[in-house]
């Protein structure tokens, strides 16, 4: 007997898609068969990722996405509802680090973190939310009612490392967001949960494993390895699934062990 989870008939939001984890959720998500909005502020990039996932016989849409910008926010929710409709799942992955020691962190990275990891975050999920809101109290239209709301932190939320503590700290605020979002909101059917991934190898970091820190950094590993962004898929598409409706204010390490 075969299990399976359809998300046809869906629409999912994915920040932060125009490379590395946002790229995979998306492709993953539509494979499942969702219709995927595609969001960043890379547009050339997200055009390429459309293609793919179209050549693959899903339906993908483009939509420009600052999420320090307040006004973009609106605008791409506003733009992706009525291109393809109500938004149903919002995957929250834009995020930013830098790596410094903590006395050599001045305003500006400071900013440059928070201002993504944790302003940009929140101002999503909320106006997504509020979309999601309505639908549930009868006063917008929409195939469904309630949500799912995937906000992607890390296991340096959980476990603070060093040089990148001011990353470790916007995600610890993540993971308190999707408590207080999911405590609020639960009760409309909108369920919030956050997924900590632990060390995993990306376009952005690929050459990083291959140096001699970063073999240090695999040595120190549980398993002597990192992960791949498939890695995440099958997590990801349950809790975009209605078969997540008892999933509320979880928040799911998924480090290959790292944290323990």
């Amino acid at each position: 007997m075969s299990y399976s989870i359809d998300l046809s008939g869906r629409v999912a939001f994915v920040t932060g898609a125009s490379s590395g984890l946002g790229a995979q959720f998306a492709r993953t998500l539509s494979r499942a068969g969702a219709a995927v909005v595609l969001a960043a502020r890379r547009i050339e990039k997200l055009k390429d990722l459309r293609a793919q996932i179209e050549g693959e016989g899903g339906d993908a849409h483009v939509v420009a996405l600052d999420v320090t910008d307040l006004s973009s926010i609106k605008a791409a929710v506003a733009h992706a509802e009525t291109e393809v409709g109500s938004i149903d799942i919002l995957v929250n992955n834009s995020g930013v680090s830098t790596t410094q020691r903590i006395q050599e962190v001045g305003e500006e990275e400071f900013d440059f973190i928070f201002d993504t990891n944790v302003k940009g975050s929140f101002f999503v999920a909320q106006e997504v939310g509020k979309r999601m809101l309505a639908r549930a109290k009868g006063a917008a239209p929409g195939t469904f009612t309630g949500g799912r709301i995937i906000n992607i932190a890390s296991m340096a939320g959980l476990r603070v490392l060093p040089q990148i503590g001011v990353y470790a700290m916007s995600k610890a605020a993540v993971i308190q967001m999707t408590k207080a979002l999911a405590l609020e909101w639960g009760r409309f059917e909108i369920n919030v949960n956050a997924v900590c991934p632990g060390y995993i190898d990306t376009e952005i970091n690929h050459h990083h494993w291959s140096t001699e820190q970063g073999q240090k950094l695999i040595n120190m590993l549980p398993r002597k390895r990192v992960g791949s962004p498939e890695d995440l898929d099958a997590l990801v598409v349950l809790l975009a699934s209605s078969q997540s409706h008892f999933i509320n204010g979880a928040v799911i390490a998924a480090d290959d062990g790292f944290g323990i």
